[in-house]
């Protein structure tokens, strides 16, 4: 038998055509982006004008134009300004179109939940693909919450009415599961413990009495202060969500600046996870910097699961081996998820499965080349953490009917 050419063999092959499961990710835009809001969608940091910094020179806005210039018809390492243009040639429905195809994902579970520009719903999203595939809901809890304040709710009645509207959200048809981004209200140094009734109403006083004032004086900063951040409040969203029996995510590790990277650490959460055991998958997103920690908790608690979505497009495919050698360490193998996180620019989907599949397929081919891993569990693994541990914690239907489509 031949010898593969370097960067070549049977996993690659096998993850090659892997059909995917996107298990986070969110929504894309409808409307052709300025070069300057480009900028921005694709740092987790801002756009910066008259810095003399661009988001083009960092390591994603590299591999950006190596990875995702193709895609349109562009050579490799393209400069921005002909990247950009040769975007706006094509329009933003066809550049969703050839990304979102070009990931190679056949189920999506989007969060619906954070959406300040106009983005594609779960069922545009899945007609994106050419081809058949589906898209599920994912309910961000503190969305419901802030709807029910925005409602109007009198604080003794708040515990009732945001666990009866939580509960109205996760049973629309397509709903898999809860998000909670605790990691940018509070962080997860609380207390584990279930708040008491008394405690909710009064945090509840707190919280809405200030959401009150800061839109009743039209406050620029009235968004801010909507925001729901009361620790009490995120405690009892938090096992709001256990009571509802689905699978919930929860962003941890890098994000914007809203974050306080000292305190989303995982590990912070381990009472809590002491308290629920035997309860609800909870399912760690991202986690770098902490993807070890993330991956120790995975180890010792059996309802912990993780990803590394949203590192893998802003480490690029050059460093996305390493980020997943580490998750990897000690993490079992059914453990490990596959997510993009893409959010706003189509890019990320495509970007996203790049660099998941060639991290994770060196890595492994790797292993089978030092005889740590046969052939067989390299597939296996390749399989379980691209596709079927999604399937396993999720519980996803033979088929998947994406709600309002065409081809539901």
């Amino acid at each position: 038998m031949s010898t593969p050419p370097p960067g070549t063999g049977p996993v690659q092959e096998f993850l090659a055509g892997l059909r995917l499961v996107d298990h986070h990710c969110h929504g894309v835009v409808t409307a052709d982006p300025s070069p300057e809001r480009f900028e921005s969608l694709i740092t987790e940091g801002e756009a910066w004008p008259g810095s003399g910094i661009t988001s083009f020179d960092s390591p994603v806005g590299v591999a950006v134009r190596r990875y995702c210039a193709p895609v349109l018809d562009l050579p490799r390492h393209a400069p921005a300004a002909e990247y950009l243009a040769r975007r706006a040639e094509l329009g933003w429905r066809e550049v969703n179109r050839r990304f979102v195809s070009a990931a190679g994902t056949d189920v999506f579970c989007v969060d619906t939940g954070y959406a300040p520009d106009r983005l594609t719903t779960p069922a545009e999203l899945a007609d994106c693909v050419v081809g058949a595939a589906a898209a599920y809901e994912v309910v961000r809890l503190e969305s419901v919450a802030e709807s029910v304040a925005d409602e109007g709710v009198e604080p003794g009645e708040y515990a009732a009415v945001f666990r009866a509207a939580a509960q109205a959200a996760v049973e629309r048809p397509g709903t898999v599961g809860v998000k909670s981004v605790a990691a940018y209200r509070t962080g997860f140094d609380l207390d584990p413990s279930r708040p008491s009734d008394a405690d909710v109403t009064e945090a509840a006083r707190r919280w809405l009495r200030t959401h009150e004032a800061a839109v009743r004086t039209h406050r620029p900063e009235a968004p801010v202060a909507h925001r729901l951040d009361d620790p009490v409040l995120v405690r009892h969203l938090l096992w709001t969500a256990v009571d509802l029996g689905l699978p919930l995510q929860l962003h941890t590790g890098f994000g914007d600046n809203d974050i306080r990277m000292h305190r989303v650490d995982p590990t912070h959460l381990t009472d809590w996870l002491h308290l629920i055991s035997g309860t609800v998958p909870v399912l760690l997103l991202h986690c770098w910097p902490y993807q070890r920690q993330a991956a120790y908790l995975a180890t010792v608690f059996e309802q912990v699961y993780l990803d590394v979505g949203l590192t893998l497009h802003y480490v690029g495919p050059a460093r996305a081996r390493a980020i997943l050698e580490e998750a990897l360490e000690i993490t079992p193998f059914r453990k490990l998820l596959y997510s993009s996180d893409a959010y706003g620019v189509a890019e990320f989907y495509q970007l996203g499965a790049v660099a998941f599949r060639q991290g994770l397929a060196a890595l492994l081919q790797d292993r089978v080349g030092s005889d740590d891993l046969c052939l067989a569990d390299a597939l296996r693994i390749a399989a379980w953490t691209g596709r079927d541990n999604a399937f396993r914690v999720y519980g996803f239907p033979e088929r998947h009917p994406t709600p309002g489509s065409d081809r539901a």
